[in-house]
């Protein structure tokens, strides 16, 4: 059992501190997020690799743990606080991914501002972009970013692997693989 301990009073185990909260005592949960705080924020960066968004996603990881705190069944606090951490740093990643494809999408209809007279090759190749984000979603997850890095993003593989934190050959591998599952699993008249 994890213990807090307080100047001049003996430890106090995290469940003693956990039914203190529940009995509203807001300074127990203080000291359960002075004494996690540093393993929060390491569970979140690991995910987003962001100095400032880990710390705010830090502080939203925390708001979640105290109200989902009356579930807490008694299984291992860290375990438990850990799992909501990491949960919520995929979501934070995915949000901000598609953020980025809101501004890959804006930038690519302000480079396509056109006379009237193309308008109709306007609408085609929107009709087209959003077939290939359709079809984008269709693709296993692990081979979705690297698609997206470098077909979309237009991105090196060095860019994507420094991005990953991953070896440039493993980027190699990713895409290789990604191209083998299209290949196999689309046809090309889906895009015409």
């Amino acid at each position: 059992m994890c213990k807090v301990k307080r100047k001049g009073e003996r430890t106090i185990s995290d469940t003693v501190l956990i039914q203190k909260v529940l009995e509203g005592n807001d300074h127990a949960f203080r000291l359960l997020v002075e004494k996690y705080r540093n393993d929060v924020f390491r569970t979140v960066f690991a995910v987003l690799r962001d100095q400032k968004e880990a710390e705010d996603a830090a502080q939203e990881v925390f708001m979640k743990i105290y109200t989902s705190l009356p579930k807490y069944e008694g299984q291992g606090f860290k375990t438990w606080m850990t799992r909501i951490a990491v949960n919520h740093a995929i979501d934070v990643k995915r949000k901000q991914v598609r953020r980025r494809e809101e501004v890959v999408d804006a930038l690519e209809q302000a480079a396509l501002a056109t006379p009237r007279d193309s308008i109709e090759k306007e609408i085609i190749e929107q009709d087209r972009r959003r077939l290939v984000r359709s079809k984008l979603n269709e693709v296993p997850e692990n081979y979705r970013e690297v698609i997206y890095g470098f077909y979309i993003a237009e991105k090196s593989y060095q860019q994507m692997a420094q991005e990953q934190n991953v070896q440039v050959k493993t980027i190699e591998t990713k895409l290789y693989r990604a191209r083998s599952w299209m290949k196999k699993n689309w046809k090309e008249d889906d895009f015409s």
